[in-house]
Order: C-alpha cells, then sequence, then structure tokens
C-alpha cells in the first residue's frame, strides 16, 4: 500500500528526489517468500509496508523544515583552512557571535570535556581535580567544586541533573547541584568512561583491562569483561548498535558487546598505541589515530580501509560532528576535515592553532555549529560552519525543554529500556525469522529422539476441553500420583521386610550348624 502511495508521490512531484526517501530507509526489504506461515507472512507484509510508509512521510516533513545547513566557502584562491575565528566572528550575526569563548583555566588543565544530547550543558573536568558544569549557551553556572583528587574522563547521564566523575580510585556519581550521589567502588582506576542512553548502561575501562557495564536505572553491574590486551586509554561507542570501540596499545581496535565475553571483531588498525577512536552518528565510519602519527578512516561494514592521513603530531582525540566533519587535534593544532570519509581530501577544512598549547580533546556540540576544545590553558569554543544538524527532534532531545518535560522524558525513556541482550553488531537481525525448511527439521527431530519413544500426535476431541472435564482430568492426575506415591511406599516396606526376613534365616542356620564340644567322645564310646 505505501508503495503505491510512494510512487503516485513522486509522478505528481510531492517527494522531490527518490533519495531523499532512501535516506531515511535501513537495509532492503525482507523477502517473504521462503515463509510458509501465511499469519506471519501478512503480519511480517504490515510491519514492512509501515516502515515504508513511515520513510516517505519522513521524507515529506523534509520540506517543512525551516533551517538548512551551510559551510564555509572561500573566493577566488582563498582557502577556507585560512580564515580565522575572529573573522568568523566579524561576519556572522551576535547570536552566532557569542558561541565563540575561552576561559582561562591554566591551574587545573587540561580538562576532559563532554555536551549533553541535546547541547545545552557544558561538563569541564581537570585533571588537577576542578569540576563545572554550566549552561554554555546562557553562561549561567550549575556548579563548581574541587573533588581533591585526580580525575581522568567526565560524562553526562540520561539527564543534564545527573553526571559521572572517573577519579582517581573510584567513579563518582553527582548531581548538577555538586552533591554526591553515588560511588561505584567496582569501577577501580577507570581511564575512560562512555554512557548508553538507551540502555542505560555507564561502560569504563582502565588499567586493569577490564570492561564493565553499569546498569544505572538498577544500580546493578551488567558485565565484567576482561579484554586480556593490557591497560586501556581509548574508548567509544558506535550510536546505530552501542557496541563498544576500544583501543589498545599494541595497535589494534576491538569491538565489544556486554552479552560475550570475547571481542566480537578483533582489527588490526595501526602499528603503535591507538590514542583516538571517533565514530559518525550513522554507524558506518569509524577514524582511528595512534603514535605512528597516521590517521585511518575505516569502514565498519566492511571493515577495510578507506582512506589514510599523515599528520605533524600524533591526534590526541577525534571528534565526528552530526553532518560529518571529522575534527583532530594534533599538538598545538586542531584541524577539522570535510568528507573526509568518501574522498582522499588534499587539505583541510578549517585549522586553527593555539600557541604554547596542547590539545587534551575536543568535542562537537550537537545542534550546533560549535567545537569544544580543551587545552593545557583551559577551554575554548570554536564556530565552526555547517558542524551540526540544523533542525532537531524534540521528542528525541530538546535543547529547550523544560523541568515537566524533562521528568516526562526521563520515565518514558525508562520504559523503553532497551535490555543489554539486544545488542549486537548488526540490528535488523533482531527482527529477521530464522527461515529453516521443514522437512529437515522434522527429521532433525526424529533423528534425536529414540525410537521406542516416538512422539505420536493426539488428535483432540469435541468436548475434551469443558471445565467439568478439564477438573476430572486434575483430579484423575492427582489421585494417579498419589497411588504412585503409595505404591511406591508399599514397595519399599516389602522389600525392608524380605531383607529381615532372610536376615534371620540366615542367623537360625548359622546356629544349627553349631557342633556341641562332646561330640567327638560320643563317637570313640560307640566304637
Amino acid at each position: 500500500m505505501a508503495e503505491h502511495v510512494e510512487e503516485r508521490d513522486v509522478n505528481e512531484g510531492v517527494l522531490p528526489v527518490e533519495d531523499v526517501v532512501n535516506k531515511y530507509l535501513r537495509g532492503s526489504k525482507l523477502k517473504f517468500k521462503d515463509i510458509k506461515d501465511k499469519k506471519l507472512r501478512g503480519k511480517l507484509k504490515s510491519h514492512e509496508s509501515k516502515y515504508r510508509e513511515a520513510a516517505v512521510q519522513a521524507a515529506r516533513s523534509e520540506l517543512l523544515l525551516p533551517e538548512e545547513a551551510g559551510y564555509l566557502e572561500a573566493e577566488g584562491l582563498e582557502k577556507t583552512y585560512h580564515f580565522k575565528q575572529s573573522d568568523i566572528v566579524k561576519a556572522v550575526d551576535i547570536s552566532t557571535a557569542n558561541k565563540h569563548f575561552e576561559l582561562n583555566l591554566e591551574t587545573f588543565a587540561p580538562y576532559n570535556i563532554n555536551y549533553t544530547r541535546d547541547g545545552r550543558n557544558l561538563l569541564l573536568g581537570g585533571r588537577k581535580g576542578h569540576l563545572a558544569a554550566f549552561d554554555w549557551k546562557d553562561k549561567k553556572l550549575k556548579c563548581e567544586f574541587h573533588v581533591q583528587e585526580t580525575i581522568r574522563d567526565v560524562r553526562w547521564l540520561h539527564i543534564e541533573t545527573m553526571f559521572a566523575v572517573a577519579q582517581k580510585k573510584n567513579v563518582f556519581i553527582y548531581d548538577n547541584t555538586g552533591l554526591e550521589l553515588h560511588c561505584l567502588k567496582q569501577h577501580e582506576g577507570v581511564n575512560r568512561l562512555d554512557f548508553l542512553p538507551y540502555h542505560f548502561l555507564l561502560t569504563t575501562v582502565g588499567q586493569r583491562g577490564f570492561l564493565k557495564y553499569q546498569d544505572v536505572s538498577t544500580g546493578k553491574l551488567v558485565s565484567k569483561i576482561r579484554t586480556g590486551l593490557g591497560p586501556c586509554d581509548c574508548m567509544a561507542q558506535n550510536p546505530y548498535n552501542a557496541i563498544v570501540h576500544l583501543g589498545h596499545c599494541r595497535g589494534t581496535v576491538t569491538l565489544w558487546s556486554p552479552n560475550v565475553k570475547e571481542p566480537l571483531v578483533k582489527m588490526l588498525c595501526h602499528r603503535g598505541p591507538v590514542k583516538a577512536i571517533a565514530i559518525d552518528q550513522g554507524g558506518w565510519y569509524m577514524a582511528t589515530s595512534a603514535l605512528d602519527t597516521q590517521l585511518k578512516i575505516w569502514d565498519i561494514r566492511t571493515y577495510k580501509q578507506l582512506q589514510a592521513y599523515r599528520t605533524v603530531r600524533p591526534a590526541s582525540s577525534l571528534a565526528i560532528s552530526q553532518r560529518g566533519l571529522l575534527a583532530a587535534g594534533c599538538g598545538p593544532h586542531v584541524q577539522v576535515w570535510k568528507d573526509a570519509f568518501r574522498t582522499k581530501q588534499t587539505a583541510p577544512y578549517m585549522n586553527n592553532l593555539f600557541p604554547g598549547c596542547a590539545v587534551r580533546d575536543v568535542e562537537f556540540c550537537p545542534f550546533e555549529d560549535v567545537l569544544g576544545v580543551s587545552h593545557s590553558k583551559g577551554f575554548t569554543s570554536l564556530v565552526i560552519p555547517g558542524a551540526g544538524e540544523p533542525n532537531f527532534d524534540a521528542l528525541e532531545s530538546n535543547p529547550y525543554q523544560s523541568k515537566k518535560q524533562r521528568q516526562e522524558f526521563e520515565v518514558k525513556a525508562l520504559l523503553e529500556k532497551v535490555q543489554p541482550e539486544l545488542i549486537t553488531l548488526n540490528p535488523n537481525e533482531i527482527n529477521r525469522v530464522d527461515v529453516v525448511d521443514r522437512d529437515v527439521k522434522i527429521a532433525e527431530i526424529k533423528e534425536d529422539q529414540p525410537e521406542d519413544e516416538a512422539f505420536t500426535p493426539k488428535h483432540k476431541t469435541k468436548g475434551r476441553s469443558s471445565s467439568a472435564k478439564q477438573f476430572r482430568r486434575k483430579k484423575g492426575v492427582k489421585g494417579e500420583d498419589k497411588r504412585e506415591k503409595v505404591n511406591k511406599i508399599m514397595k519399599e516396606k516389602q522389600k525392608k521386610a524380605r531383607k529381615e526376613e532372610a536376615r534371620e534365616e540366615v542367623a537360625a542356620k548359622r546356629k544349627s550348624s553349631k557342633k556341641n564340644v562332646l561330640d567327638r567322645f560320643r563317637k570313640t564310646s560307640k566304637t
């Protein structure tokens, strides 16, 4: 039904291009020829038509989206990577110019940074213990305190009122007022944190090489996996299938799921220790960097290398924006690459230099043309045109949600929480049916069954399932069970009685077989 609607709309010109519809489809159609069950085949066809219709409606809604994405363009012989932030700030409006700012925090630097999913709040965690959370758009500070301990990583949880901090010994969870909510003592010596929003799982990896999954909603440790590849200081998640990617000191990248104790995929990506990993929003491409000064682009679907770039210094941090821009922090430089996954680029899209600094972490702000950069002198917010998605889904992540909407969103997210058992490399396999030939399956069952215990199905007779007959059957079954128990008890008593009789007979025989001492004299007297 949906296919006919789509063809009619395309011919009438309602849908601009067929590629718009294909953009919202994940994979090809299901094949229903091998499914012999008519009821199951009909259900799958109806589900397939609904998915197709949803893609058509999503393509139609693109015409109503008010915002458009745009990139920085140069005229003549100019190059975009020559433009400085001061030039961009002068050319844009006031609201965009306010997005560029600097924080001088050299005392407790370097910092780890993390934006919320809606791109509204920013979390800063200094290596020397300074922790701050604030609304970076309105410049309103929510909390700021010193933990008196080394901070290795920070991460927001499912809402902006809770965040996790990997400190020297354990992982702590705080609220947006700075109050300590919980201490995860099972997570020791953690180097990296990450959070799976749809599964409510906090993932950690540290010096001992253990990958742990902690369920934030229930407080239980879901899985503890020993990687066996030594200390790990590099972790990223695939937003498409929630698979965790770890980078190791031997140049390998491993893919993990909480359901399997061994890596799902193990890739040899570099000749030196892996320093950073980044994965795009669609889950198709992966960027890796290592101490061998190589920046490589990989296709996760085929696990093949697409592009390779050589940097002046090893890239310590990587980030991929919602529109596919790749940012790399290499020493004092921050390079942003455009279309790096599709074609080989000869020059970066933008370049920014921080003199006398070493870049620690880079991260794109969701739904904004902003790149956050933490370095040895503090934090800087850069304006990168074309980085963020211009239109957001308010049901998915709303930057302007109220307190009541946040509470409703949290309840809805908990009700729709995805179980960890569903984390696989290909999530589409969950809704597929494994079609097996019925004759082959029946033959395998018959081979497993012994010949004496062959199954003979009984056909249902008329009136067999009435309530009175069900009650009689249950009563009869209970009576049979009682009889069996009584018979067993009687048989055991009979066995005991037989054993006692046998013992008495043996004792009587022994008594009769005993000889008197004077019997020998009687024999001599007869003679």
